[in-house]
């Protein structure tokens, strides 16, 4: 059971990827962390002398073993008042229990941009971006052959478009980005799965890509405005990882039985 102001690595990683998770500053000391270069998923680097000038909503301290350097900044947020919690065991028992752990090489700026008009894998690409690298992200939707101009002028990073290192590869952009970002969970391959069979037009891969196929298609003709059309399309793909993770199970059948 976590301490008092504490929350566990579990208990956490089931916060992130939905739209209620915590901010996540990680304080480690330059040499700890350079020892061990990752981050836990939308993590931070923020350091810890520093921590006083955080002004926004709940957080989670992380660092190398979740002791003085957590302790002491979540305190310091208290006083703010801010909501301030300390995870458990820091950046190693996160670790030790296997879940995932971004390299901080990969991670890229605020900015990234792609091909205009977007339908299944240019939404579910800014939904893994915004949910497990970047929850400010901004992403810049411009004609094909503009996005790796735009990418150079605007220092953004570029998916899901010709010459761009996050592409289609052995399957759909989605799947290169859960390969680059070592994002390699259960119900993140799950939603692969069917973005992939959606995305590629192969139904028979599975059942579920029909039914993402026909909303993504009418989330572009309900949307002219892309970005007004990638805000619904975040809540599809929150609706799709809630399914991913906890309900296959569950059928219309099953709850009428209820």
């Amino acid at each position: 059971m976590s301490g008092y102001n504490e929350i566990s690595p579990d208990q956490l990683m089931r916060l992130i990827g939905t739209p209620g998770c915590p901010t996540i500053l990680d304080v480690c000391v330059d040499e700890d962390f350079s020892v061990d270069p990752r981050l836990i998923p939308t993590a931070k680097r923020w350091p810890h002398r520093d921590i006083a000038n955080y002004d926004g909503g709940p957080v989670v301290v992380v660092c190398q073993k979740g002791k003085k350097l957590s302790h002491g900044a979540a305190a310091l947020l208290r006083t703010k008042p801010i909501k301030a919690e300390v995870l458990e065991g820091g950046n190693h028992a996160w670790r030790d229990a296997g879940l995932p752990l971004i390299p901080a090489t990969a991670i890229a700026g605020p900015y990234w941009v792609t091909r205009h008009r977007p339908k299944i894998d240019r939404i579910a690409c800014p939904w893994l971006i915004r949910r497990f690298i970047d929850p400010k992200a901004q992403v810049l939707f411009v004609p094909p052959a503009e996005v790796m101009a735009v990418a150079e002028k605007f220092d953004a990073t570029p998916f899901d478009a010709d010459g761009a290192a996050l592409a289609h590869q052995d399957g759909c952009t989605f799947d290169t980005m859960l390969r680059v970002f070592a994002l390699d969970t259960t119900p993140l391959q799950t939603m692969a799965r069917v973005i992939r069979a959606a995305d590629l037009g192969r139904p028979q891969d599975a059942p579920e890509a029909a039914g993402l196929l026909a909303l993504s298609v009418g989330l572009s003709r309900a949307h002219k405005n892309d970005q007004s059309q990638l805000e619904a399309g975040m809540t599809v793909y929150d609706a799709l990882y809630a399914w991913a993770r906890d309900g296959q199970a569950e059928t219309h059948a099953s709850e009428l039985s209820q």
